[in-house]
């Protein structure tokens, strides 16, 4: 398996990513990018984990990955969950121009609260224009699909039964280092 790591330390990350330091809680280090993941996980900072693992993965990734998180987790309850979740791989598995506005039209009609509306918006801020194309084009900020990403996770772990939430959360980040590692990213 190849591995699908972008970085060589965690200081890259953050460095490479500003706002990393406003959703992750521990400093940067020289380690390993997963080594350090795998030491927030082992410290029970699963926030942190979860916030390092969506800037770590690229952005297809991030958004795949944390899809199968939301599957996983079974927080998909309505049909607009579904729609979004829908919106985001579809854009995963095409990641055209037309695939990428559609999720921003399915996110933008959804409520905000929803985890799966915050994957839809990871998938449609991954590039191109974060504003519909009623306005001028606005170019998203590099960590808007991690901020999504992170958000819809979050969001999604707030749903869970509390004594399950920790396990899962565990789970989640296990997830990651596999699917960076090269596996799939299967719950």
């Amino acid at each position: 398996m190849s591995s699908r790591l972008r970085f060589l330390t965690a200081r890259q990350v953050f460095e490479t990513f500003a706002a990393a330091g406003d959703d992750v809680a521990a400093a940067p280090t020289d380690e390993p990018p997963l080594d350090f993941l795998r030491a927030r996980d082992r410290e029970g900072e699963r926030e942190d984990a979860l916030a390092f693992a969506a800037y770590l993965l690229p952005r297809r990734e991030a958004v795949w990955w944390a899809c199968q998180c939301l599957r996983g987790l079974g927080v998909i309850a309505t049909e607009g969950d579904a729609a979004a979740l829908a919106a985001a791989e579809g854009w995963v598995r095409d990641p055209e121009e037309e695939v990428r506005r559609a999720a921003l039209d399915v996110a933008e009609r959804l409520p905000p609260g929803d985890p799966a509306t915050w994957l839809a918006f990871a998938a449609a801020w991954s590039g191109g224009s974060m504003v519909s194309a009623d306005f001028d084009p606005v170019p998203p900020p590099p960590q808007l699909t991690a901020k999504a990403v992170r958000a819809a996770l979050l969001l999604a772990l707030g749903r869970v039964h509390q004594p399950d939430r920790e396990r899962l959360a565990a789970r989640c980040v296990a997830s990651c280092i596999r699917f960076a590692e090269g596996g799939d990213a299967i719950l």
